[in-house]
C-alpha cells in the first residue's frame, strides 16, 4: 500500500488511503519504531459522502476521537495534494467536523490554524506518574485532557521529570487520559509535555496544548487569551475565545512510499525505501 509520513511539531503520523483498512494489530505493526514505519498514529484519509473524513488510529490500534496536530497534517495533505481547492475547507472527526485555514502551503512544509471548538473545564482531578503527583483541570476537546500547571515548575525542570504511565481516577476519565504537565503562564507562554493515552510521551499532543493554554489562562485568574505554548517538538499559539478555541501551527510531509500490508505474525513489515516527495 501507499502511504506518506508527516509530522506537527514532531507529533507524527502515517497517511493511508481509505482503500485500505488496517486491523490494529497492524496498525501496531506499521506504527513501531523498530519493526515498522514508526509514528504516533495513522490518519487514514476517507471520502465520507463529499466531506473529508480524518479516520484517526492511536500507535496502539485503538480509535480517537480528535487529534490537533493529525488535523493540521491532514489539512496539509488535501490541499497541497489537490484534493481540495480551498484554503478554507472542514475536516470531518469523530469528535465533530473542524474548520480549517491553510495559511501558506507547498508539498513539504504548511502553516494551518484549526478551530478546536470549545475546550470545555469538566472539573479537578489527580494523577500520579510514577514519583510525580499533580493536579490539574480536566477539559474536554472531543477527547479527555488532564492539564496540570505545576507552581514554581521552570522549563528546566520540567524538561527533568520523568513521566511514567499514569494511574488517574477511572471513574473521572472511563475512557483514559491524555496528562499535560506545564510551567506556570509568563509572558503570555507556557512550557509542555504530555503523556498521550494509547501511544506514552509524545513531543506534542494539538488538543493537549489547547487543554493546556485554558489551564494556564485559569491558573492565572484569565477565561479567554492568546498562549504560546512550546513542546519538545516545536512550538504553536492557542488562542482560546468564549466558545472556541484554535490552534496555529505547522506541519511538514518528510517521506512517501510502499509498504506491504504488515501481518505481524509473520514478524516485521517488508518495505520499501521512502522518498522525499
Amino acid at each position: 500500500m501507499s502511504f506518506a509520513k508527516g509530522h506537527g511539531t514532531e507529533n507524527d503520523f502515517l497517511i493511508i488511503d481509505a482503500s485500505v483498512d488496517p486491523t490494529p494489530e497492524q496498525l501496531r505493526a506499521l506504527c513501531d519504531r523498530r519493526a515498522g514505519l514508526g509514528a504516533d498514529g495513522v490518519l487514514r484519509v476517507v471520502d465520507d459522502n463529499g466531506q473529508w473524513f480524518m479516520d484517526y488510529r492511536n500507535a496502539d490500534g485503538s480509535l480517537a476521537e480528535m487529534c490537533g496536530n493529525g488535523v493540521r497534517v491532514f489539512a496539509h495533505w488535501l490541499r497541497s495534494r489537490g484534493l481540495v481547492d480551498s484554503d478554507e475547507f472542514t475536516v470531518g472527526t469523530r469528535a465533530g467536523g473542524r474548520k480549517v485555514t491553510v495559511r501558506e502551503y507547498n508539498d513539504t512544509d504548511a502553516v494551518v490554524t484549526v478551530d478546536m471548538g470549545p475546550a470545555e473545564v469538566t472539573g479537578l482531578s489527580t494523577a500520579r506518574l510514577g514519583e510525580l503527583h499533580v493536579a490539574g483541570l480536566g477539559v474536554d476537546l472531543g477527547n479527555p485532557h488532564l492539564a496540570c500547571v505545576l507552581p514554581g515548575l521552570d522549563p528546566d525542570s520540567l524538561a527533568g521529570l520523568e513521566l511514567r504511565e499514569p494511574e488517574f481516577d477511572r471513574k473521572f476519565f472511563p475512557g483514559g487520559v491524555n496528562v499535560e504537565i506545564l510551567t506556570p503562564l509568563q509572558d503570555g507562554a507556557v512550557h509542555m509535555r504530555v503523556h498521550e493515552r494509547g501511544v506514552g510521551e509524545t513531543r506534542s499532543c494539538g488538543t493537549g496544548t489547547v487543554a493546556a493554554a485554558r489551564a494556564a489562562l485559569a491558573d492565572a485568574g484569565h477565561t479567554d487569551g492568546e498562549v504560546t505554548v512550546h513542546i519538545p517538538g516545536g512550538t504553536v499559539t492557542v488562542t482560546i475565545a468564549g466558545a472556541t478555541s484554535t490552534l496555529t501551527g505547522p506541519s511538514r510531509i518528510i517521506a512517501t512510499g510502499q509498504v506491504s500490508t504488515p501481518d505481524p505474525a509473520a514478524g516485521p513489515p517488508a518495505g520499501q525505501p521512502a522518498t522525499l516527495p
